[in-house]
């Protein structure tokens, strides 16, 4: 049974989800990514140069939505970002994997890893371990029940947004 659209909204912070932007930032946007997703690559350059633009008026929460039917190493590149995240460099790998979302090999990730200074050992044994597996799937739970379909999903002040090229406008409105 598939919800009303007006009556999308995503669930409520949680403190282990990934956030850069100050708390008391007066817009919130909460994205629903997946990696290996074209869309969200060319959401990723928006997202940054608002990041950059707005910095101290937005706060982005990022969450993970592999779709793993059509993008076979989402799944993995998002475990391999909450490896570094438990090696607090989350974002450095998050920007990484969507720069080079074309190669997201187990190689390519480990390339990545060393590229944002993570103690390599530790990261290959975490995702040869699938130890951040369940995390991925909180968050695709947590877009589920929040009423997400496909990526990406953006929530603005917790109001879904349609059209992810408006964007900006309404981050300049809301800010």
């Amino acid at each position: 049974m598939s919800r009303p659209l007006s009556t999308l909204c995503p669930e409520p912070l949680r403190p282990d989800d990934h956030v850069t932007g100050p708390a008391s930032a007066p817009v919130t946007v909460i994205a629903y990514c997946d990696f290996e997703c074209p869309f969200c690559g060319q959401a990723f350059v928006r997202t940054k140069r608002l990041r950059e633009r707005f910095e101290h008026q937005l706060r982005l929460v990022y969450r993970h939505f592999p779709l793993i039917d059509r993008h076979p190493c989402a799944q993995q590149a998002a475990e391999a970002s909450e490896a570094a995240a438990q090696q607090g460099r989350f974002w450095v790998m998050h920007d990484l994997l969507f720069q080079h979302q074309e190669d997201l090999e187990t190689e390519d990730l480990c390339r990545y890893a060393e590229a944002a200074g993570l103690d390599l050992s530790l990261f290959k044994t975490d995702l040869h371990g699938r130890v951040h597996a369940s995390r991925v799937l909180f968050d695709v739970g947590s877009g589920r029940r929040s009423g997400v379909t496909g990526t990406p999903t953006f929530f603005v002040n917790d109001a879904w947004m349609e059209d992810d090229d408006r964007l900006e406008d309404m981050i300049g409105r809301a800010a």
